[in-house]
């Protein structure tokens, strides 16, 4: 009787393990589906083809060194929206940070982990922090009281439909969203504050170099910037098959050009070395895994590893590159990529070690 009553109650404690074993996983399944159905971010942005389409940004007013322009540079009148992980944002930090406009604009970091943004819908995006200390590298939003970036464009626009992104210029007298397109924010950080930047005379996008910063800039976005995600976001083996063809395309020509130059589009640095910067320090640290871009790692290419070390260590730059935070959203963001969120544990690659790029000069 006693065996009998143990193997009862053995059995019934098994059973309820399994169910709530059960529970938990359907739950975590729920929340994912839940996230993928209310995201509006770039997850959502896939055709049916398989492939990672990337919309085109909404906001694009400009501002402008004339002062009777509705968006004039001002000293204090702007403030960014960043996150430490999107590339994106981070290039408009970066210039900034090199342009010496840290002083004239400020700026406010999110929490790097998508979390819901609104207790009456799923959908999950870029949040700010209750404190100060509650995510180091984050801050809460003190110029509009904002509890996430959703609630900014819904501030700029009462009808905003679309993705909720980073970065976002924000103009403070307006109360508005100028805008959220970065390479139109790091054109107008380069030329339309150059009266109040303390680094004036770096000129990221000169005149005679415009066309060729253009046609880098073309297919280093298309196949490099953009191409990774690319690969990571692709549903289907064809559209990753022909993404990671053409990325590593584009790293082998990075790496012959930079072979014989000590910037990508000459010896000079320009914007285009910024925009490339950005995807280049995230490459062996997530892309790699994350995004199944393994087929060579950054560290195997010695002219474009000693580059991102040579742009990584222009003063300021360092600064702009949060690794947490970057690992932190990439692997526990997407969770049909990740679905428990784990964070690998290396490269930890140390950026600011030396390099040869001196010998092309300075």
């Amino acid at each position: 009787m006693i065996s009998f009553l143990s193997a009862s109650r053995f059995n019934l404690v098994r059973s309820l393990s399994a169910l709530k074993v059960f529970y938990c996983y359907n739950s975590k399944l729920n929340y994912h589906q839940n996230i993928l159905q209310m995201a509006r971010s770039a997850l959502d942005e896939v055709t049916e083809s398989g492939a990672f389409n990337r919309t085109a940004s909404t906001f694009r007013n400009f501002i402008s060194k004339d002062k009777s322009s509705q968006f004039s540079a001002e000293y204090g009148r702007y403030h960014l929206y960043i996150s430490y992980a999107c590339p994106w944002a981070s290039r408009c930090l970066s210039v900034v940070k090199i342009k010496g406009l840290d002083k004239a604009i400020s700026y406010t970091v999110v929490k790097p982990i998508w979390e819901r943004t609104k207790e009456s819908d799923q959908h999950f995006g870029w949040v700010f922090p209750i404190s100060g200390t509650e995510e180091p590298g984050a801050e809460p939003d003190s110029l509009n009281g904002a509890r996430s970036i959703r609630e900014l464009y819904e501030i700029a626009s009462s009808n905003y439909s679309g993705k909720y992104t980073v970065p976002v210029l924000w103009d403070k007298k307006l109360k508005t969203i100028v805008s959220n397109e970065s390479s139109d924010i790091i054109r107008m950080l380069n030329t339309e504050f150059n009266d109040i930047a303390e680094n004036a005379d770096l000129d990221l996008y000169p005149s005679h170099m415009q066309a060729m910063i253009d046609e880098v800039n073309e297919w280093v976005y298309d196949m490099i910037n953009n191409g990774v995600y690319k690969c990571g976001f692709a549903k289907k083996q064809g559209p990753y098959d022909e993404a990671v063809a053409k990325l590593y395309q584009a790293l082998d020509k990075s790496e012959e050009i930079l072979s014989k130059q000590r910037y990508i589009c000459g010896n000079a640095l320009t914007e285009a070395d910024i925009r490339l910067f950005v995807t280049l320090i995230r490459f062996d640290e997530v892309y790699a895994v994350h995004f199944k871009c393994n087929k060579k790692l950054l560290r195997e290419y010695p002219n474009l590893f000693n580059y991102t070390k040579d742009i990584y260590q222009i003063p300021g730059m360092s600064s702009t590159v949060n690794m947490e935070h970057i690992k932190k959203h990439y692997y526990g963001s997407h969770p049909t990529i990740n679905t428990y969120g784990i964070i690998p544990l290396g490269p930890n690659i140390d950026y600011s070690s030396p390099h040869d790029r001196e010998k092309f000069g300075s």
